[in-house]
Order: C-alpha cells, then sequence, then structure tokens
C-alpha cells in the first residue's frame, strides 16, 4: 500500500500540479484555488492565490515577501535579496526599516481583508526563474504566532505556485 502511495504521489507531482495550500488553516477557511498570480518589484515578492466563486473572486491567501537585505548595497540604496533557483529565504522576522518580512493576508470575495499573525517560523525556496518574465516557481511553509492579526494563530501553511512573473514596478516617477 505504501509503495502505491509514493507512486501515486510522483504521478501527481509530474501531472503539472504546480500551484496548492495546505496546512492546518485549512480548519479556518478553504484552501481550495482557481489560479496563482506571482507579481515582483525592487520591493517584494507577492504570490496571490484565488479562488473563483461566482460572482466573487477571492484572494484566498496573499503572501508578501519583503526583498529588502540588510546592509548598504554597493550604490548606497537599499539592497535586495535576490531571487533565483536555489534561493532560501527566511520568511519570519523583521526587514531592514522594522516592517514585517512577510505579511499574509485572506480576503474572501465581498467581505473585509483579514490579517493573519506574524510569522514564527517558515522559509520559502524558489526553484525556477525569479526575475520579471519569466515562469516562477516554488515552495514556502510557514507556522504563524499565537497572537497577532484577525485569523489563523498558531496554524500552519504551505504552498507551492507557479506563474508568469509580472512586473509590480511603479513605473516612472512624475
Amino acid at each position: 500500500m505504501r509503495r502505491g502511495l509514493t507512486l501515486l504521489a510522483l504521478v501527481l507531482s509530474a501531472c503539472g500540479l504546480d500551484n496548492g495550500l495546505g496546512g492546518s488553516l485549512g480548519e479556518v477557511f478553504p484552501l481550495d484555488i482557481s489560479r496563482v498570480d506571482v507579481h515582483q518589484n525592487a520591493e517584494a515578492l507577492q504570490v496571490t492565490y484565488l479562488r473563483n466563486r461566482g460572482v466573487f473572486l477571492d484572494v484566498v491567501v496573499r503572501v508578501s515577501i519583503s526583498l529588502a537585505a540588510t546592509g548598504e548595497s554597493a550604490d548606497g540604496g537599499i539592497p535586495s535579496l535576490e531571487l533565483k533557483p536555489g534561493a532560501r529565504f527566511a520568511l519570519e522576522g523583521q526587514a531592514p526599516g522594522g516592517v514585517q518580512r512577510t505579511a499574509v493576508t485572506h480576503a474572501p470575495g465581498g467581505e473585509p481583508v483579514r490579517s493573519l499573525p506574524g510569522i514564527k517560523k517558515g522559509d520559502l525556496v524558489i526553484t525556477e526563474g525569479g526575475k520579471i518574465g519569466e515562469v516562477t516557481r516554488g515552495n514556502f511553509s510557514m507556522l504563524f504566532d499565537q497572537e497577532g492579526g484577525d485569523i489563523g494563530f498558531g496554524r500552519t501553511l504551505t504552498g507551492t505556485f507557479s506563474g508568469m512573473t509580472l512586473d509590480a514596478g511603479f513605473g516612472p516617477i512624475p
């Protein structure tokens, strides 16, 4: 039986099931998704899991990760973490400037946006791509703090994502 489950897992992973969510957060709200959007600019990577629910488009989970690195870049600006295959990022803690490294929200259609607590422990791995205009694939896992936010206290969330990375830049300064 165990060998059959392993074979089934290999077959399913080969079928392109690149986007999905799991974890105990599914006990708070459904983690079913229809599509995933990946956006990036110089400051952040944002992965949004969406579910089409009739007239509503739910933001099941939006994971926003600050790409600001500690220290100073060669040009005197704020350096950023490099998104490339094999890159691993800690999701907990703070980015330079004292903001959370990672923010996670849930916004079902027709309802208010709900913030999840800070990340107690977690990481994100880029397995392919990482640049704007490329298909970017990766995965993450996180454990939320016991307090803070609106929902999801002490819960876990895991995810895989694959999508064309769109430019979320600010455009030219007027």
